[in-house]
């Protein structure tokens, strides 16, 4: 947990689009003293509810404005999120298992960057995740006091990202009844008048708080532009066709894309299990609904991640994978994960001048001083090791799979994020510093960077540059400008002053 959700969260910029629009959220809300409307650049932000912006408000108002700050909520809420399931599973399986799921789920790919990242999606997943394990709970007790869980949670995950934390329920455990035959049990559940006003306490107040001082224009920019809209049709080119997510899937749960091949081949076994069939149809629904929905990201299939990670460890201690041949599968897509990093500035340089884009030229020029010996040094260790748990024999494949986790979280944050955020980000908060150092009033123009007003600490105007303004832009913009005076210049990303 410590490595894959704290270290480096500290140590590297916050990231455009998203998590620099969450931490400039956060931060005017401090300045206008507003804790119930978020507002992006003094223009309302309808965008997800309030209960990340608060998280992220309590731990700046402790800790400074500072990416440590920012990002501390989402590792808390990821945290939170392996525990759930350690325990759930400790709870019907046994400790051996419950650690098993609890690694797997630290040290998957795409959990361990969301984990760290300073958005709603950690804090949304503990939320979604603890109200299905609580009905599963529900289900197999038939104890009330699960079922008054399930509504806190996904009162939670209301106030947290709005009406998916309450579809994804709903949907599933309407499924898993009808299928165990038990509807009449499921109807009472759904209308248990204890359990409405649990949720209702928890998520209405700020609703109603909400719309009474925005009005109609928070349930059109909410409910349907950032809901509904989302499923008819591709939100800022977030695109794609319904095979989208099979390589997130593949990728997101590196090291462990051979156990998650073995786990999904054995699906006639699993659903003869009522708990294989509950997670199964968890995953299924997820998987299938958000393929079909028009607006693709690739975090939104991780709402089904829990229940894939807890039958791929239920299943790790049967998949013997004694063979040559099946261990070279089991630790072949992390070795090809490190090859291709090994060799990403063998790829930069060969791909660069074939990159039609001006911009991500530009942004990629200087990207040889970016891969140090010690980068070089470590992924071909890495290789090195994954290729000797391929042939050796005496050490439990189980462990060294484990272990090729914990090097996969490593290199993504020590490695890999720096690198990116370096060509991406460190050009936008070092203009942002000089802005707020010499206190300059700055134009964004062709250019949707809300970080540069987290870290300059000011609001900014988006519009055409003027005569006197001083703009942030794309390099490939300046010479469109006249006369001007370059004041910063990095990958791409200029801050000048335009002349008389």
């Amino acid at each position: 947990i410590a490595l894959s959700f704290f270290y480096n969260i500290y140590a590297v910029p916050l990231f455009d689009v998203d998590e620099g629009a969450f931490s400039e959220a956060t931060r005017e809300m401090l300045v206008r003293g507003d804790f119930i409307s978020t507002y992006l650049n003094g223009v309302p932000r309808y965008d997800k509810p309030i209960l990340i912006y608060w998280l992220q408000a309590a731990s700046v108002t402790l800790f400074g404005i500072n990416e440590f700050a920012l990002r501390l909520p989402s590792a808390l809420a990821a945290t939170a999120w392996v525990m759930v399931i350690f325990f759930f599973v400790k709870t019907l399986r046994d400790t051996k298992s419950a650690f098993y799921a609890a690694i797997m789920m630290a040290t998957a790919l795409e959990i361990s960057v969301m984990g760290k990242t300073a958005t709603a999606d950690a804090l949304l997943n503990l939320w979604i995740t603890s109200s299905m394990l609580a009905g599963y709970l529900f289900f197999h007790t038939r104890r009330q006091k699960y079922l008054y869980w399930m509504f806190f949670f996904i009162g939670l995950g209301f106030l947290t990202k709005g009406p998916v934390a309450v579809m994804i329920p709903l949907v599933v455990s309407f499924l898993f009844f009808a299928i165990k035959r038990e509807f009449k049990l499921w109807l009472r559940a759904v209308f248990n008048p204890v359990g409405l006003v649990i949720f209702l306490a928890v998520a209405m107040p700020w609703y109603v708080a909400q719309y009474l001082k925005e009005g109609d224009a928070f349930i059109q920019g909410f409910f349907f532009k950032h809901n509904i809209d989302r499923f008819q049709g591709a939100m800022e080119q977030h695109g794609g066709n319904v095979f989208y997510y099979v390589p997130v899937l593949l990728l997101g749960l590196l090291p462990y894309t051979t156990v998650l091949i073995s786990t999904l081949m054995r699906v006639k076994t699993i659903i003869k299990d009522d708990l294989g069939l509950f997670l199964l149809l968890w995953f299924g629904f997820v998987f299938v609904f958000f393929s079909l929905s028009s607006t693709k990201l690739p975090h939104y299939v991780v709402y089904g991640f829990a229940p894939l990670i807890i039958l791929m460890a239920l299943r790790l201690p049967d998949m013997r994978f004694t063979a040559v041949p099946a261990k070279v599968g089991l630790f072949l897509p992390p070795l090809l994960f490190f090859v291709a990093l090994l060799f990403l500035p063998n790829i930069i340089g060969y791909a660069l001048p074939r990159i039609p884009d001006e911009f991500m030229r530009a942004a990629l020029a200087d990207y040889a001083g970016l891969f140090t010996p010690a980068y070089q040094i470590f992924f071909a260790a890495a290789i090195a090791l994954m290729v000797y748990f391929m042939f050796e024999a005496r050490l439990e494949n189980t462990r060294k799979l484990l272990l090729s986790g914990l090097v996969t979280v490593f290199a993504v944050s020590h490695f890999l994020i720096p690198i990116v955020a370096e060509v991406q980000q460190a050009p936008i908060k070092e203009a942002a510093l000089i802005a707020k150092q010499h206190d300059y009033a700055v134009v964004m123009w062709r250019l949707s960077m809300p970080s540069f007003n987290l870290y300059s600490e000011r609001l900014v105007e988006k519009r055409e540059p003027r005569a006197g303004d001083i703009v942030l832009t794309k390099s490939i913009y300046l010479a469109t400008l006249k006369h001007t005076e370059i004041i910063y210049q990095k990958n791409g990303i200029v801050l000048a002053r335009i002349g008389a």
